[in-house]
């Protein structure tokens, strides 16, 4: 990493007026949360699905919730227990302490379903969840367009992947499902991360043409959403970008690339920053 790209990095973070921190599945490794990339990447995490031929867009199918609901919520209801019990990783702290100590009016945009933001204290009203959380559940016809709290207990066999419990709509009895945009989903409930965008899209307009950073971290381009919206930002005038990837962290000048690890990169910052 060249020293030159960590400085202006800082330099634009001190001269910021607004923030946007936006992140991918990467943003969570640093927390012990496994890594999908590739099949190898799931296979890792699920070696069970290996034997059974089945990759993460195969698990992550809302087909399964109407035609074999155990074996649906085994991957979803062990990913909830698994982000339950997943402690954010100290770089949510450092966002939190530039955010005060530069006073920065900020908003957080991830593709993560984990709610790990919300965890580490982040302002729920400042995050956009663009493929849903799974801490919320919708009916999978779905009978109506509502969404509710998962408070569900959902128990795992974790050499089957199939779950011990299924969670009910309350309305009409059907299974429910995670709120969460899958793969050829045409189920999904997006009301909520829409609420959630507009109160993104009010903050944009709030801060047009002022000095404006957006940090992405661990945003792949395998599922690019995060990637695009970055580079989107980044055309505003006065904005800039700040990609940390260690494995993709190309973009554009004057932007800048850290070819580090989210949690690596924060500290990075941080140790030049403060």
């Amino acid at each position: 990493m060249a020293q030159k790209s960590l400085q202006k990095a800082v330099d634009y973070l001190q001269q910021a007026e607004a923030l946007v921190i936006s992140t991918g599945a990467g943003m969570g490794v640093d927390s012990g949360l496994p890594d999908f990339r590739g099949d190898e990447g799931f296979w890792n995490a699920y070696p069970m699905y290996k034997n059974l031929g089945i990759n993460f867009y195969d698990a992550a199918n809302p087909i399964h919730f109407s035609r074999d609901p155990e074996f649906g919520w085994g991957f979803y209801g062990h990913r909830t227990n698994l982000y339950r019990e997943t402690v954010p990783h100290n770089g949510f702290s450092l966002l939190q302490k530039w955010i005060n100590t530069l006073g920065l009016d900020s908003f957080v945009v991830t593709s993560n379903v984990d709610g790990q933001f919300q965890k580490a204290g982040f302002d729920v009203e400042r995050i956009v969840e663009v493929h849903g959380s799974i801490h919320h559940l919708q009916c999978q016809r779905p009978c109506r367009r509502d969404i509710w709290r998962n408070n569900e207990e959902i128990p795992v066999d974790f050499t089957t992947m199939r779950a011990q419990h299924l969670p009910h709509c309350p309305h009409c009895g059907e299974i429910a499902r995670p709120n969460i945009l899958m793969f050829g989903d045409f189920s999904w409930i997006g009301d909520r991360s829409a609420a959630q965008e507009k109160r993104f899209n009010e903050f944009l307009i709030r801060h047009n043409g002022k000095r404006l950073v957006i940090i992405e971290m661990g945003a792949g381009t395998a599922v690019p959403t995060i990637r695009h919206l970055t580079q989107t930002l980044a055309q505003k005038p006065n904005a800039i970008a700040i990609r940390i990837n260690p494995r993709e962290p190309q973009i554009s000048a004057p932007n800048i690339g850290l070819s580090l690890g989210a949690l690596e990169g924060l500290m990075a910052i941080d140790q030049e920053l403060f």
